[in-house]
């Protein structure tokens, strides 16, 4: 064994003992020489990689692009599986298992001989997962996304996932088109590998982490089969060994100042409200204070750029032709903390310098932005005393303050129940409301705050209405959504007592959601509430809504919130 600054890795296989020897002998039972254990960093390859993923499919394939970067650079890779979540197949939804997977990731490094780590990941509670995951633990960290499809085509134009099977979904309904024209978006839709191709949550979780520095430059928007992706992969696992030689760490790049630049490109691109949830669970994993106040204040006046789904007309392959999160971060340099620095060695300003935009209708400028406001707005108000989040890009201007009769719907058994009722007294001026769709009401907080509006509306063309809940919403969906409302009805929050026909008030520019009764008339209704029965009594479901947090806090579990770091675990007798 040659002497070199002792790496984790070497407390297993580089001592002389048996307990070395079981180390390198079983793993040389694969095949792997004899000197790949000289004290070489060993590089975990943290892999979302599922068949029942489908935007994780070919993550399997961008790992050997990983391998080949680590053994380049003179590293040992070593590629390990994570419990895997794709929002299209989980049920009850992706997000209950996000906190689960984190804990898959952590225990999993913390546990095993690894010096640092290349995420993989690619639908959007991987993201967020694996870098919560890593950061209670710490060691050098790069993530790499699978990347966005290529467009959507039908008919001659272009299709947004998400975004468009939303408007096309209304267009069936209304019969505005047949059932065997809807089909044939299908083959359409999904043309490619990879997540979706709009902004949802996979898209803006994979620029947040560019824009954090945690990823290299455009891992945001390369479509997933360019072949400039895999490029990313290699490089990325070639980088991964010079940040575990200078033993740099994931808590020197996701800084309370990477975090903060993270949120002002949100704005800039018409970003996720999931990522609210996201971030400040994260920054909780990390010890980094960051709270809705953060998100208010520094996307208050970031306008969007970018011309993209669903705020706007494009798709992700277009904003990769375009330039890119460099050329967009390019335009806001102004707002950002330039000298954070990233995994590539380089602070935020220098690795966007020189960034070129090639089409000015997809990023635009700060003098003349695609939409005025584009940061995410926070709520307050006797309805939302923990707080509530709309994206002003996505809603309508003319709805933004609006004060409209509530029509009210216990949970989403009751909404589907009766929302296409002939005889439901609701018009395009109500005030739709959700209840018991937050993390213990659902449970796992599901993304059903887009309620579709009823059928008689939709067919008189109303296309938007103000809906108000404590669930969330797809990064692809779209319409004047108040979401995360906290604390959530399931815990007897304000939602909770809501009834048909009070009146709600919604005012964005002045942060402000109040529900028009008195005080003695809300004590009075939460005297008389009563919470439903937990929806599990055993396994993760139980351990799930007895510690998780609230949407404010980020839904993680409370005794998940710092880090304990990589210390190496004592061996056994």
């Amino acid at each position: 064994m040659t002497e070199k600054r002792k790496l984790r890795s070497t407390q297993w296989f580089g001592t002389p003992d048996k307990y070395g020897f079981y180390a390198r002998s079983w793993m040389r039972n694969q095949g792997t020489p004899p000197d790949m254990f000289d004290g070489r960093p060993v590089i975990g390859i943290c892999n979302t990689w599922s068949e029942l993923t489908p935007c994780n499919g070919h993550l399997r394939g961008l790992a050997e692009h990983v391998r080949r970067g680590v053994l380049v650079a003179g590293g040992l890779p070593l590629e390990f599986p994570v419990m895997s979540l794709g929002e299209t197949l989980v049920r009850p939804t992706a997000m209950m298992y996000r906190n689960q997977v984190s804990m898959d990731v952590e225990e999993t490094l913390r546990a095993n001989p690894i010096d640092g780590v290349i995420l993989l990941a690619g639908c959007d509670k991987t993201t967020p997962a694996l870098l919560m995951g890593a950061a209670s633990v710490d060691l050098p960290t790069i993530l790499v996304s699978g990347g966005p499809m290529l467009n959507g085509r039908y008919r001659g134009k272009q299709l947004g996932s998400g975004t468009d099977v939303i408007r096309y979904a209304e267009a069936l309904q209304t019969g505005k088109m047949t059932t065997s024209e809807f089909l044939d978006l299908e083959a359409g839709n999904s043309r490619s590998a990879g997540s979706c191709m709009t902004m949802g949550t996979a898209s803006t979780m994979a620029s947040l982490s560019e824009a954090m520095g945690i990823a290299l430059v455009q891992n945001a928007a390369t479509p997933a089969v360019d072949s400039r992706r895999a490029a990313l992969a290699e490089a990325a696992g070639r980088r991964i060994v010079d940040l575990v030689k200078d033993d740099v760490r994931m808590s020197q790049i996701v800084t309370k100042a990477a975090l903060e630049n993270a949120i002002i490109v949100n704005g800039a691109i018409g970003g996720s409200t999931n990522a609210v949830v996201h971030l400040i669970a994260l920054a909780g994993r990390l010890g980094v204070d960051l709270t809705l106040d953060d998100w208010d204040r520094l996307g208050r006046e970031v306008p969007c750029l970018l011309n993209l789904m669903p705020s706007g007309q494009y798709l992700m392959e277009d904003f990769y032709y375009a330039g890119g999160l460099p050329a967009l971060m390019r335009e806001v340099l102004p707002l950002l903390n330039c000298e954070a620095m990233t995994v590539s060695g380089r602070t935020i300003a220098a690795q966007v310098e020189t960034a070129e935009c090639f089409d000015r209708d997809v990023i635009r400028t700060l003098d003349a932005p695609f939409k005025d406001q584009g940061g995410i707005a926070v709520l307050r108000g006797n309805l939302a005393p923990g707080g509530a989040v709309i994206k002003p890009s996505a809603a309508s201007p003319a709805l933004m303050k609006h004060r409209g009769r509530a029509v009210v719907f216990e949970d989403m058994k009751d909404f589907k129940a009766r929302i296409d009722d002939p005889d439901l007294a609701i018009e395009a001026t109500s005030v739709m409301v959700l209840k018991n769709g937050g993390p213990i009401g659902y449970p796992g907080m599901p993304e059903v705050g887009n309620l579709v509006l009823p059928r008689k509306l939709l067919e008189q063309g109303v296309t938007d209405m103000v809906r108000i809940s404590d669930s969330r919403m797809s990064g692809t969906a779209f319409g004047t959504v108040v979401l995360h409302v906290a604390p959530e009805a399931a815990v007897g929050g304000p939602l909770a007592l809501v009834r048909d026909g009070d009146m709600i008030e919604l005012d964005v520019a002045a942060r402000r959601l109040h529900l028009d009764i008195s005080d003695a008339e809300m004590e009075r209704r939460r005297a008389a509430w009563r919470p439903r029965e937990p929806h599990f009594e055993r396994g993760y479901g139980r351990m799930f809504i007895d510690n998780v947090l609230q949407a404010d806090r980020g839904v993680d579990f409370g005794f998940l919130i710092g880090a304990s770091g990589h210390p190496v675990p004592d061996k056994s007798a």
